[in-house]
């Protein structure tokens, strides 16, 4: 448990964090993972796709299904997450057939014939009312869920804190989503309006014309999907893309 905190502690890029992770929870019986993140949820509901950042270990087939054609916006668990916080055997679904509706219930019989069948939901606890995380941790195919609850049973707890690690490491690092990546000179100027500069200083101290400044902030802006200038910086803090590290 310390090595992997060691690990996850020192590592300085999500790919690196994500193997390290999904290392640690194969060694539990867990070898698919899909863990997801938004800090631009809307008040009624998910936060759409082209904002949200998903790690996953699954095989592609399920992957273009699941995510890309965005069936997780019925999932059943994904449901439970976004009302919860904790970790939760996928037996709920069994429990709860009666309860949900056809989408919903079209998700159950496509996992059912990926196999994804067994597992478990995890989902954190959040310090802003627009951020979300969790995870579902898949079971090797063919595992019976009472019988990985009984694993469960003896190592959950370290399951649940190893998985809360991990989260805390992959929310403080840069991250991508589905969106475009502004460019190095995208990135420049709106750092340097970040620091309160006008877009005549920033075209001084770059050497370019307002006109450029202007362009740039513009792509950066539609890039972004924001309408003004102070959303976008928002949006690049909030993805941990502003003043960075030089790359």
């Amino acid at each position: 448990m310390l090595d992997y905190v060691k690990s996850i502690c020192n590592s300085q890029a999500l790919d690196e964090v994500w193997k390290i992770h999904c290392d640690a929870m194969k060694s539990f019986g867990f070898d698919r993972l899909i863990y997801g993140y938004s800090r631009f949820m809307r008040e009624n509901g998910l936060s759409p796709r082209e904002d949200s950042l998903f790690l996953t270990m699954h095989d592609p087939a399920y992957i273009k299904r699941y995510i890309e054609d965005e069936m997780y916006f019925d999932a059943p668990m994904v449901y439970w997450a976004y009302q919860n916080v904790g970790a939760i055997g996928w037996d709920w679904v069994k429990n709860n057939l009666d309860q949900m509706n056809e989408r919903q219930l079209e998700v159950v019989r496509f996992n059912q014939e990926m196999n994804v069948t067994a597992g478990y939901t995890i989902s954190f606890a959040e310090s802003s009312r627009r951020s979300k995380g969790s995870i579902a941790l898949t079971a090797e195919a063919g595992t019976d869920q009472a019988q990985l609850d009984e694993m469960w049973r003896e190592h959950g707890e370290q399951i649940i804190a190893m998985n809360n690690v991990a989260h805390l490491k992959i929310i403080s690092l840069p991250h991508d989503t589905a969106r475009s990546k502004l460019s190095a000179r995208q990135r420049e100027v709106l750092e340097w309006v970040g620091d309160g500069k006008t877009n005549q200083d920033v075209a001084t101290i770059m050497g370019v014309t307002p006109a450029t400044v202007e362009k740039h902030l513009r792509i950066a802006r539609e890039k972004l999907g924001v309408d003004t200038t102070a959303q976008a910086l928002l949006k690049m803090s909030l993805l941990n893309q502003i003043y960075t590290p030089k790359e």
